[in-house]
């Protein structure tokens, strides 16, 4: 399948940064994603429309909420969504793409290698593991976040990998007001504070996507994120 001239245009419609590099990449990542899903089962979205516009756009519309330079985890990686394109479209920043799921890594660490992407580390680890290791705790700008969990869940996650003033990013669908509802513990407890909103509609296919944007102040707690699937089962 190549996708290369649909991209191209729906990325320049939509005002996201690219060059025919990127999107011969992200081609290569897609052939790379399709053949190896024949045998995996990484996604479900294989028709060219609805890949181009629920994973490559719909990943590539957080660019631009993404300083030069940054040094960003992706929780929950998937597949590579939305790490991979997003460093492929900006390869100064410096990435790491963690999941449980060991046949999602296995697959992104070898997408990784087959586009030689530098300054991208994947980690085939449960997040409330990860998040007690030294050499991962307060040391990221930004987390990234993808259809991972609930919002409560996803700050409880995100805030140990960040440096005070770093930055959540929470991809979310038309249910994100009801998530924002029953995250004020969370963000009490976890230091953190909602700073923006983003809006995005996507007329191809119909869909709003919001992006919501949450700040961490200061150092939290030792005992976060909390331990035994807490953070899914019991949110704050």
């Amino acid at each position: 399948m190549n996708i290369t001239n649909e991209l191209k245009k729906v990325l320049n419609k939509y005002n996201i940064k690219s060059d025919d590099k990127i999107v011969e990449n992200i081609d290569n990542f897609n052939n790379l994603m399709l053949e190896y899903n024949k045998t995996h089962n990484l996604t479900s979205i294989t028709e060219k429309n609805e890949i181009i516009y629920k994973h490559y756009l719909d990943s590539l519309l957080g660019l631009n909420l993404i300083e030069n330079n940054s040094k960003v985890i992706d929780l929950g990686c998937g597949g590579g969504f939305p790490s991979i394109p997003l460093k492929i479209a900006n390869n100064t920043l410096n990435f790491t793409a963690v999941d449980s799921v060991g046949k999602k890594t296995k697959f992104v660490e070898y997408a990784k290698n087959q586009l030689n992407l530098d300054n991208f580390n994947v980690i085939n680890s449960r997040i409330e593991d990860l998040a007690f290791k030294s050499e991962y705790r307060e040391k990221y700008d930004i987390v990234v976040s993808r259809a991972v969990a609930s919002l409560p869940t996803i700050i409880e996650y995100s805030a140990p990998f960040l440096k005070n003033n770093g930055t959540i990013i929470c991809y979310k669908g038309i249910n994100y007001l009801d998530e924002i509802k029953l995250s004020d513990n969370a963000l009490k407890q976890l230091n953190c504070k909602i700073v923006d909103i983003k809006e995005y509609y996507i007329e191809e296919i119909n869909q709003k996507r919001y992006f919501i944007i949450i700040k961490k102040f200061e150092t939290i707690s030792n005992k976060y994120p909390r331990k035994q699937n807490k953070p899914r089962l019991q949110p704050l």
